[in-house]
């Protein structure tokens, strides 16, 4: 599966760095990086702007969730090589050595938990490395067995928000709660429209991970549809508890409608077309609403 080292060794630097940037999945970091800095800004005090602080997290976050997506990598080598949507990763491709791999990932995770403990205290540390063991040591390993795993994985997938609100603050509270249960609730709809639209691809590799035995059928569409409605009134929490006001209440309401359409049409006409409506609306949902929170924060 790995190329000849002498190959390996002439590799141009551009197309390393590319690599890194695919064992690391830098564009998905970057959106989970980006949650864990709104949720800093709803917690820094008197709704000031801590640009030092803002750019600490996010070199950390990225190392941190960076270590994650390799490591995942590195354990699911053999089943990303059964995928279409993965067998461009550098491992499946042998363009990097698992050594190497396995290397970047070790001295980015330990260096990200540090950065965090230096920076914002051991409880945020503590959160980093928390996520990363749960993301690595239980979900990825679950996924080959059972769909309960995006059940697993919705907890380090939620932690961004908290995590950076206790970075701000120091301390956990009702408001680093509420931003966690929305992220929470929201990964189940999201994830799920994904595996319904790549179900034949998962199942290349093992993974069975709609909520129903029987994969994209009504019963899955209508656990989805269930879980999108749960998002609405969650969605609503920070500003019946005060963390936000009123006009991003409604924000959140009207996303969540966005992607309730589209859960509803996928639960009339099991179609890969709603699925992909779906997964697009949970997309926006969640930037547009976390960020109309620290706008809109009380």
């Amino acid at each position: 599966m790995s190329r000849p080292a002498a190959s390996y060794a002439s590799s141009s630097f551009g197309a390393r760095l590319r690599d890194v940037a695919l064992l690391f999945k830098l564009r998905l970091s970057g959106l989970v990086v980006f949650s864990a800095l709104l949720g800093y800004q709803m917690g820094w005090a008197d709704g000031g702007f801590d640009p030092a602080g803002l750019l600490v997290l996010a070199f950390a976050g990225l190392l941190v969730t960076g270590a994650s997506n390799a490591f995942n990598q590195a354990l699911e080598v053999e089943t990303d090589a059964r995928m279409l949507r993965t067998a461009d990763r550098p491992l499946v491709r042998g363009t990097m050595a698992m050594r190497t791999a396995l290397v970047l990932a070790t001295v980015a995770g330990i260096a990200g938990v540090a950065l965090l403990a230096a920076a914002f205290g051991p409880l945020t540390a503590v959160l980093g490395m928390l996520s990363l063991v749960m993301y690595v040591a239980l979900y990825t390993p679950m996924k080959r067995h059972t769909p309960w795993a995006v059940l697993v994985g919705a907890f380090p997938g939620a932690f961004p928000p908290l995590l950076g609100y206790v970075a701000a603050t120091g301390h956990f509270g009702l408001g680093p709660g509420l931003l966690f249960a929305m992220q929470f609730m929201w990964q189940f709809p999201h994830f799920w429209s994904i595996a319904w639209l790549v179900e034949e691809d998962y199942a290349r590799a093992g993974f069975h991970l709609l909520p129903s035995r029987g994969g994209s059928d009504p019963q899955s569409a209508f656990l989805i549809l269930v879980y999108t409605l749960f998002v609405i009134p969650v969605g609503m929490l920070p500003w019946v508890f005060g963390l936000s006001g009123q006009w991003s209440m409604w924000v959140a309401v009207g996303a969540g409608l966005w992607m309730l359409w589209p859960a509803f049409r996928l639960f009339r006409s099991l179609d890969k077309r709603d699925a992909r409506r779906l997964m697009f609306a949970s997309f926006l949902y969640l930037p547009v609403v976390q960020l109309a929170y620290v706008i809109d924060r009380t």
